[in-house]
């Protein structure tokens, strides 16, 4: 059984440190693949934090991964040694309820439930371990394949930025002839920006500041709007078609939903920590809808990486080394980067 280097925290002060972490070998339908790259997600953070109650420590986190495959099970149909791979938020569930057989494995209802790629409890009864580390062991079905149009070290976000947005934006019709707002420019709005230009949507941004402008009509924005102008803001009152929550905090959703057209969608994607309140009356007045929406499923994921590839859809990042995890993490919280960590493991 491999050992690999990985860096771990123990409780929810979020302090990494380097450790070594068992891999199971590869059974018939597994692959095993070296990491080369893993982004850090605020779900990590929240996670590592104790933010979203339990947590299991020592916890290695990270779910959005690539790599080159280096063993192949017996019965590996879909990869060979060689290929570029990732892994995004899940790496098993039943395969065989309503919701897996739809494509939408990160709803599996049989027991245990989707498997996360860490902080879950495996089949093997072991706690999974994510992309913080050298190396993982995944069964076949719940691996990406890595388009070579995809700078490689800019892939590892699509696992999970890259469908976190592109779901919604398919699922509710984002494309030509429609005005699609992005509420945030960070990780994840950046990714969101560029994937409803290229759908054809008209796309703007909404952010806490006027700050990273240049950026967003960069990405495909034709104009940027900022919390902080609150009589600009005015402008879009029933203009929107979709808008796209991205933001963790929370957010005044009644003033929101003015900003759409009768039949408009206002999707969150951004898991707010504190509870959000709203009158029913803003959805009723002009038949609004307010709807969540959770990563997607292996088939929708895959899709969403090869529209990327065939776009030029890329996230902006940053490499880090290992060692830089805990300081990333403020970072992130504090709105420093630009726009995406990512940690190269060829540091560890």
């Amino acid at each position: 059984m491999p050992e690999v280097l990985a860096y771990a925290t123990d409780d929810k002060n979020a302090k990494f440190y380097r450790t070594t972490i068992t891999r199971r070998e590869p059974g018939p339908t597994e692959i095993y693949f070296e990491i080369k790259y893993a982004g850090i997600c605020h779900s990590d953070i929240h996670t590592a934090r104790g933010e979203w109650g339990r947590t299991i420590y020592p916890l290695v986190p990270g779910h959005e991964i690539v790599g080159i495959v280096t063993e192949v099970g017996d019965q590996v149909t879909k990869f060979k040694v060689g290929d570029k791979v990732g892994v995004g938020c899940f790496v098993d569930s039943c395969g065989e309820c309503e919701q897996c057989v739809s494509g939408h494995e990160q709803f599996c209802t049989a027991r245990p439930g989707t498997i996360m790629t860490y902080d879950s409890i495996g089949r093997d009864g072991e706690p999974t371990y994510g992309g913080y580390s050298q190396g993982i062991t995944v069964e076949q079905d719940y691996v990406i394949k890595i388009p070579d149009e995809i700078p490689f070290e800019k892939a590892a976000p699509l696992l999970c930025a890259g469908i976190t947005l592109y779901s919604p934006l398919k699922h509710w019709g984002a494309g030509p002839g429609k005005k699609v707002a992005i509420i945030g420019m960070g990780g994840l709005g950046h990714v969101g920006v560029q994937i409803a230009a290229k759908m054809g949507a008209e796309v703007v941004v909404i952010s806490q500041t006027m700050s990273k402008k240049d950026d967003g009509l960069r990405f495909g924005a034709s104009d940027y709007y900022a919390w902080s102008n609150p009589d600009r803001l005015k402008e879009l009152r029933g203009s929107l078609d979709l808008m796209v929550s991205t933001v963790a905090a929370t957010a005044d959703l009644d003033a929101l939903l003015k900003l759409l057209k009768p039949g408009g969608v206002l999707v969150d994607v951004g898991l707010p920590e504190h509870a959000s309140t709203l009158r029913l009356s803003s959805l009723t007045s002009g038949n609004k809808v307010l709807a969540g929406s959770q990563i997607g499923g292996i088939a929708e994921t895959q899709e969403a990486l090869d529209f990327c590839a065939a776009h030029g859809v890329a996230p902006q990042v940053e490499l880090i080394s290992g060692d830089q995890i805990t300081d990333a993490y403020d970072k992130v919280v504090g709105s420093q980067v630009r726009y995406r960590y990512v940690i190269d493991t060829a540091t560890f």
